[in-house]
């Protein structure tokens, strides 16, 4: 997001709620996902040995699902947030053709870091759950 302005520790209140963010969900996003992040099992880039494991298709690895989350936040947050922990679990599987979408709420402030709880549902459930938090820059500052 060229140009977003940062918001500011004070501009934030608990219960403000984050736009929500649509990722459809293909096999190409979460092959290059797993290949981003060094995780070459096979469940998640090879869909008949996936099957054969149980699973409809290939899935989403947790580190993908971290980075959307992370992404997710920071996006809401601007460029000069610091996330201080990524705090998720997994649900349901995201499986190529759906759609995941989060949505988010600011729940607690304190000493400058702000706790936003994350959802990340698809049409099977909750694929992710968790809190992050984010360090916003006071106002007044150039950080």
């Amino acid at each position: 997001m060229a140009g977003r302005e940062t918001l500011r520790y004070e501009q934030v209140a608990a219960g403000d709620v984050l736009p929500p963010l649509e990722v459809p969900i293909t096999a190409t996003r979460i092959v290059a996902g797993a290949i981003a992040s060094r995780d070459y099992q096979d469940v998640h880039h090879d869909a008949a040995l996936a099957r054969e494991r149980g699973s409809k298709d290939i899935f989403m690895n947790i580190l993908t699902t971290n980075g959307w989350v992370g992404r997710y936040v920071t996006d809401w947050a601007g460029p000069e947030a610091l996330l201080k922990c990524v705090d998720i679990r997994l649900g349901a599987p995201n499986y190529p053709g759906d759609t995941m979408t989060l949505s988010g709420e600011v729940t607690a402030k304190e000493d400058g870091v702000v706790t936003v709880v994350v959802r990340g549902a698809n049409g099977l459930g909750d694929h992710v759950v968790g809190d992050v938090l984010v360090a916003l820059p006071p106002s007044g500052s150039s950080r």
